[in-house]
């Protein structure tokens, strides 16, 4: 079957229907919804039920460098600072050094053992480089596993920072497949100018992000997640045109504006967060689609090889060699050098020598899809029972959270006006629905508090005496209007 501006909306949608029903089903039996989504795709492709006849590495590169932009941009703006500040120097090491260290103990480990040049080697060590957060923050959430020593922290730090390292890797190494003659200065060099650009500019971006935000008026809430995708693929490809790294640049953008407040918040981390599941589905769908099985076959025992030496041997031999500076039990060591799944981003790196028509890049994507796949069922399936067998977890409990609701409510508004406002048993408004008070148009209840409780009220919730309302308004003026229908002096 080809697909055709006819079909490509019924069968596209119904892939992803499918995609959706499978990951919910996945959660259930531990298996990464990575291999659910990449297994459809490859059942309705070129060897699969549907005959879906896809051949355009071009196509999916590009699909993947927009969904990893959605993907980091997403990842970033989730990260708290507050949780990444203590572990930050061990994760940057983890995500620089360790990846390094992977791409040149790997492409060694191939040099050694087949036919493959040292470049083209090493080009494949930097291709399976990086791990993937999705796969493993979706198997630890199934199992309701918590874990202890900043674990957490650690790893999403790691997997959402490790990407632009790997793709410089790749770059370089490719470069150097292409025109092996090359200065190692100039390799260098370039490689720095990618690192240290991405950094400065992706900071630089931020700042202007969140003054963007909260000096526009767009009017709607709903146009302030498309301002943030705007700004997502500005910072990106102005990166990339000045010759920074844009994955690097997306993701310290994002880190940063996540941190800080600005107008409608809330709104743009829920669409994004919809948007990072919705690019990931539609990623590993291309990416299944993309393989042929048949060609993967004949690979299956060195893939397999070279997976077994990534898992044992390289990744442990990165992470313990990256963190020696750091004070670290063995077990928490341990468990970092498991948690090191391949998913769909070394994939979408190995488009970059099908597209640049190297000798071996077949055979390189074909390797590097089986590493990916066999990386997630050894390890993914295995993370929660790693993870209990090195005795770093425990089950969740349920917790307050430190924070005071209403403080996440204005960083969301932070040029609202905001007041708690405590009601009296006396008050004329006790016992009726705030669907019945005659509240001014411009000022909302937010949240009520309510014995040591914070409640979201809807139009059908009943004020208490003594409830605590959290009043949210565009000013003053209607800040004054609400005291004078709740007949309250303001303090």
């Amino acid at each position: 079957m080809n697909l055709t501006s006819e079909n490509i909306l019924l069968i596209g949608s119904l892939l992803l229907l499918v995609s959706l029903v499978a990951g919910k089903t996945s959660y259930r039996f531990g298996v990464p919804t990575l291999i659910l989504f990449l297994g459809v795709g490859m059942l309705a492709g070129t060897d699969g039920i549907l005959k879906i006849q896809f051949n355009d590495p071009k196509l999916a590169q590009f699909i993947g460098i927009i969904s990893l932009n959605f993907i980091l941009f997403s990842g970033g703006l989730e990260t708290r600072w507050k949780s990444v500040k203590p572990i930050l120097f061990q994760g940057i090491m983890l995500s620089t050094l360790g990846v390094l260290l992977t791409a040149v103990s790997l492409g060694l480990f191939v040099w050694y053992i087949t036919d493959f040049t040292l470049f083209e080697s090493l080009l494949l060590g930097s291709i399976v480089s990086s791990t993937d957060a999705a796969a493993v923050f979706s198997i630890l959430r199934s199992k309701n596993l918590d874990l202890k020593f900043n674990l957490r922290p650690t790893l999403e730090f790691e997997s959402g920072s490790n990407d632009p390292m790997a793709y410089v890797l790749t770059t370089t190494f490719l470069g150097l497949v292409q025109i092996p003659e090359q200065s190692v200065w100039v390799v260098i060099l370039v490689f720095l100018r990618q690192i240290i650009l991405g950094g400065v500019l992706g900071f630089v971006f931020g700042k202007l992000s969140k003054l963007i935000f909260n000096r526009i008026q767009l009017g709607f809430e709903g146009l302030y997640p498309v301002l943030a995708i705007a700004l997502m693929f500005i910072t990106f490809s102005g990166t990339e045109a000045l010759g920074g790294n844009g994955f690097l640049a997306i993701y310290i953008c994002s880190v940063f504006l996540g941190n800080q407040n600005f107008i409608h918040k809330g709104s743009v981390l829920k669409v994004f967060d919809g948007l990072a599941w919705l690019m990931q589905i539609v990623l590993f769908l291309t990416l299944g689609l993309l393989v042929v099985p048949t060609e993967i076959i004949p690979l299956a025992g060195l893939g397999l090889l070279i997976s077994v030496f990534l898992i044992l041997v390289a990744r442990p031999l990165s992470v313990f060699l990256s963190t020696i500076p750091f004070r670290m039990c063995f077990a928490r060591r341990s468990y970092i050098s498991w948690v090191g799944l391949r998913g769909a981003v070394p994939i979408v790196f190995a488009t970059y020598p099908l597209l640049a028509e190297i000798d071996k890049a077949h055979i390189i994507f074909n390797i590097v899809f089986f590493i990916s796949v066999t990386s997630v069922l050894i390890q993914g399936t295995t993370l929660s029972v790693v993870a209990k067998w090195l005795n770093i977890a425990s089950v969740q409990q349920d917790v307050e959270n430190d924070e005071n609701p209403a403080d996440a409510i204005i960083r969301e508004h932070p040029k609202a006006v905001m007041q708690e406002i405590l009601i009296p048993a006396d008050n004329h408004i006790i016992g009726k629905k705030i669907v019945e008070l005659e509240f001014p148009k411009n000022a909302i209840i937010a949240m009520i508090k309510r014995d040591e409780k914070y409640i979201t009220p809807n139009g059908s919730t009943k004020i208490n005496p003594n409830d605590m309302l959290i009043v949210i308004s565009d000013n003053e003026l209607a800040m004054t209007e609400v005291y004078d229908m709740l007949e309250i002096v303001s303090e």
